[in-house]
Order: C-alpha cells, then structure tokens, then sequence
C-alpha cells in the first residue's frame, strides 16, 4: 500500500473564509475527508498536516523520506520564498506533486513563479479542490519505488 503525505503551507487553515473570490469556500477539513475518502477508494494510506511555519513543513518533508512513497503539497505563500522547502524536497527520492487551487498562472507577478515547482515532479493549479483528489488518483497510477 502507498503512503502519501500531504502537506498544506500557511493561511490554508483560514480557506473557506480567506479571500473566497479567489480559493472558494470549501474549508480545508473538507479537502481532507475528501482526499481520505478518495485515499481509500484508491488503496492508499495518507497523512494530512498544516502548518502556518516553514521549519515545521521542512520537517514533516524530511520525516516523509521513512514515512511515505509520495508528497502531495500545497506549499501556499512557501511557494514564492522557500528555497529551505525547495531543498528539502530534493532529497525526496518519491513523486512530489504541488498542488494549488488557484490557477498561479493567472494570477499577479508575484503569484506567478513557484520556487516549489523546481523541485516537483508535477504541479496542479487552477482545479480548485479538486487539485488534491486529482493528485491522489496521479500518484496512485505511478509506480512504486523498490
């Protein structure tokens, strides 16, 4: 069985009632039991962390090299600053899909260029919530690592 971690980066604790306009109003617990029912669907065991502090993510992104086969993250305002996140991440040997539920495309300057992506296998943007089941399904169809 697949372990997945997913990570969320700061201010994802507020989605619902942060700037609606932009992220919607589903909170994030209800991206995490989506993502566990989606998780079970699909043979895979999963971990779910927020955290408003860098180090803390940094963290929880070396503890994965034990504790899972892949990271999905959302690594929020860490994406445009976090070369500690972007480092950590390369020592990842698994899958490491980000994930965004705007479209940072299409958003301002600053919005637009992802350090966190560098290091990524993939990047989801622009799905909504919907970005974490469809990296659930992405790394359920990937290979395992021996």
């Amino acid at each position: 069985m697949k372990r997945v971690m997913i990570l969320n980066g700061p201010n994802l604790n507020l989605l619902g009632v942060r700037e609606p306009h932009i992220y919607g109003t589903t909170t994030l617990a209800q991206i995490k039991e989506s993502c566990e029912r989606e998780a079970t669907k699909l043979g895979l065991t999963l971990a779910f962390h927020q955290s408003n502090h860098e180090g803390e993510l940094v963290e929880l992104i070396q503890s994965a090299r034990q504790s899972a086969d892949a990271i999905i993250i959302n690594p929020a305002a860490y994406s445009f600053t976090s070369i500690a996140m972007v480092d950590a991440i390369k020592a990842f040997e698994g899958p490491v899909l980000e994930v965004h539920i705007s479209n940072i495309h299409a958003r301002d300057e600053y919005h637009r260029h992802s350090k966190i992506s560098h290091a990524a296998t993939a990047v989801i943007c622009g799905l909504g919530p919907y970005g974490y089941v469809a990296a659930l399904r992405a790394v359920a169809e990937m290979p395992k690592k021996a």
